[in-house]
């Protein structure tokens, strides 16, 4: 998810959704939750173009833990690697490159936390305008079009530094601003930085789990706390369609991100925003 989802007001919650409803959005977050095309600018566009009502806090749980299912079930090897070795490093102080791999994951995500902390005083609220979202959208994809053309390409994630990956962590905070595209801006700055484009995007992906994780917390802090009734039927379906479209979008990507590079994904943000222009000015 992107971290401008991270905060999300209990009042809005709908508690009843249609079967439509309940299979268009989980399959919207998930082909979108890890494609450079923001996933926030699809979760307002498709609600208002089909007249239906916010799809409230329950179901926004779901769909965060289908999505961290699809990410960890297809990362698990790694993730069972980067776990060992760094555990492993703490007691032995010998780091391997799955152990300092997993220590730039942890670095990386502080900044999005701080900056995420500071945004929860309402200000994240007020920045989901459809036109900010609109400009956001289209600035963001020309940025990602640019590195993808001028970056060397030539590095691989295991070659980071910690200069390296503060510049990533910095760059994933700015996607708590609605629009920018979690995944989209920590791939630029991958790129930026001369990763390849397989390498970038496999970084942005191991380095969304915890974002997620963090956000699926919380959101599920706030629904413990609401006395609003869940819908189940809705909870479930919204897990399980957005881990298999999630799943099957990441696999697609890795395979075929080194032939296509970014521009389709850079053209689609324009178009994008262009029809957020066009229905909210």
């Amino acid at each position: 998810m992107e971290p401008s989802n991270i905060a999300h007001s209990v009042e809005y919650i709908q508690p009843v959704l249609g079967w439509l409803q309940i299979l268009t959005l989980s399959l919207v977050q998930g082909l979108t939750e890890f494609l450079p095309v923001s996933s926030s600018a699809h979760l307002i566009l498709v609600p208002n173009l089909l007249g239906w009502p916010d799809q409230g806090l329950a179901f926004d749980v779901a769909v965060h833990i289908g999505t961290l299912t699809a990410v960890v079930a297809y990362f698990r090897q790694d993730i069972w690697l980067m776990m060992r070795d760094w555990t492993s490093s703490i007691v032995t102080r010998q780091p391997t490159s799955n152990s300092r791999l997993a220590w730039w994951i942890i670095f990386a995500t502080i900044p999005a936390v701080a900056f995420g902390l500071f945004l929860n005083n309402g200000l994240e609220d007020a920045l989901r305008n459809p036109l900010i979202i609109a400009a956001t959208t289209i600035g963001f994809g020309a940025l990602l079009w640019w590195s993808d053309v001028k970056g060397k390409q030539i590095r691989d994630e295991y070659s980071l530094s910690f200069r390296d990956i503060m510049i990533i962590g910095f760059a994933q905070a700015i996607a708590l601003i609605p629009g920018t595209s979690r995944s989209g801006i920590t791939i630029t700055a991958a790129l930026m930085i001369g990763l390849t484009r397989e390498a970038a995007a496999r970084f942005s992906f191991l380095l969304s789990i915890p974002i997620i994780l963090g956000a699926g917390l919380l959101k599920t802090k706030d629904l413990i706390e609401s006395s609003h009734p869940i819908q189940w039927d809705a909870m479930i379906g919204g897990i399980v369609l957005s881990a298999v479209s999630a799943y099957i979008i990441i696999s697609v990507f890795l395979k075929w991100i080194s032939n296509i590079g970014m521009a389709p994904f850079a053209w689609y943000r324009f178009a994008l925003g262009a029809l957020l222009i066009y229905l909210f000015i």
